[in-house]
Order: C-alpha cells, then structure tokens, then sequence
C-alpha cells in the first residue's frame, strides 16, 4: 500500500505539490494578515499558529485521502476485488490507513520546515514525543476517515461533504481543551493541545500526567476502530445492496 501511495503521488506530482501549497498559502496568508491586523500581540502566539497548521496538515492529508481512497477504488472498478482477496478487506484497509498516516508526517514535517524557514521562530524537536502524540492525534482522524471512506462507497459522491468535515478539524484543534475539559474527548482536541506544549514548552509526552496521555491515546485508538467498525457496515451494505462497483 506504501508503494501504491508513492507511485501514485509520483504520477501526479502537479496534485500532490498543490495539495501542500495551498495549506502553505493560506498559512502566508494567516500570517501577514495576522501582523497586519494584531501587530506584536499575534507575533506573541506565532509558536502555536505554526503547531496547528503542522497538525492540521497531517490530519487534512489523512482524512482527504483515506476518504477518498475507497471511492476511488469503487470508481476505478476494483474495491470488489479488494473485498475478495485473500488477506481480507479489513486488512487491505488497515494497510491502507498505515501508508496514510506515513504520508501525513512526512507531509506534514516538509510543511513545517517552510513555515519555521518562513516566520524564523524556533521550536522545540522532542522528536519521539512529537511522533507519538502526532501518530496518536492523526489516529483519530483516520477513524474519521474510515467512516466517510465508507459512506462514499454507499452514497458515491459526498466529496462536499468531505470539504465540510475538513473545515472541522480547524475548530477542534483550536478548542480550548483547558478551559473546558471535555472537549479532550473530542478527535483532534487532546493531540493539538499537548503537541503546543511539547513544541513550545520543551515538555516530554512522558512528563504530562498519565490521565492526558491515557486521554490521548484512548481517543486515537478509539476513534480509528470505531470509525473503522463503521466503514465495515457500510462495505456490507454497499455489498447487499450490490453498489460496490457502481459510481
């Protein structure tokens, strides 16, 4: 699947470049806007402007192409096929999800090398903690993805809808976590807030208290398995209905 992503991303090179320019560009333009209007005081918050533009460009370049991937496999003709070999669709998409998130980071840490080159802040790079809590924080959205992947295959073109949840993630990863704690619950909402301070703070995942990092990881966990139950219903249903290969 790895290699399937890859050699996708290398046939159309024009899409995949477009997809980083354009979270890229809208970060230029938060950024001048920002000075423009806020003057030193949006200086003050810079750090954590560039942390959430890095997680919500994994998260969007997860969710789009886990989202989009089983219906272009139903578009291309070959999601029955995926259905019947023999590893299992569950694994197909598991796998799937695995290349996803790989592509996310990666993405996501070329994004942030041009806005840190860019604004000239320094962050700090606790590199294991960062990888952990992104991993876990992405998780989350994969279950996401999981679901509307799945509903694609039943309903075939929500892409608008797609575009909507995406506006989303922007509001979870600004929610403030601190003053209203149950927004941890939330996708995305825990991961945001304890990459800030990991990137910010010099802190460790290790050093936070074990309640926000098991909050962490249940969420992520949580989310992608049940995100990923549901994506299975709607294969069946798709499969009952006999739409699979329809688009």
């Amino acid at each position: 699947m790895i290699g399937k992503k890859a050699l996708l991303m290398y046939r159309y090179p024009i899409n995949t470049l477009a997809s980083i320019v354009t979270i890229y560009v809208f970060f230029l333009l938060t950024l001048f806007g920002g000075r423009a209007i806020g003057g030193g005081a949006f200086d003050d918050s810079l750090a954590s402007i560039v942390v959430g533009f890095f997680l919500v460009t994994a998260s969007i370049s997860a969710y789009n192409s886990l989202a989009n991937a089983f219906a272009a496999e139903a578009s291309w003709g070959t999601l029955e096929q995926l259905y019947m070999c023999r590893s299992g669709f569950g694994l197909v998409a598991v796998f799937t999800a695995v290349a996803e998130v790989l592509v996310a980071v990666l993405t996501a840490f070329s994004l942030l090398v041009a806005m840190l080159l860019t604004t000239d802040i320094q962050l700090q790079f606790n590199l294991l903690s960062i990888l952990m809590t992104l991993v876990l924080s992405v998780s989350s959205v994969i279950g996401v993805g999981f679901a509307f992947g799945g509903a694609a295959v039943v309903y075939k073109r929500i892409g608008n809808v797609f575009n909507i949840i995406q506006f989303g993630f922007v509001g979870l990863i600004a929610a403030p976590v601190e003053a209203y704690p149950a927004l941890k619950l939330l996708p995305l909402t825990q991961g945001s807030y304890l990459l800030r301070r990991i990137m910010t703070e010099d802190a460790h995942l290790w050093t936070f208290a074990g309640s926000e990092v098991a909050i962490l990881a249940a969420t992520g966990i949580g989310y992608a398995v049940l995100g990923y139950v549901v994506m299975l219903r709607f294969v069946q249903t798709a499969r009952g209905r006999g739409v699979m290969g329809h688009y």
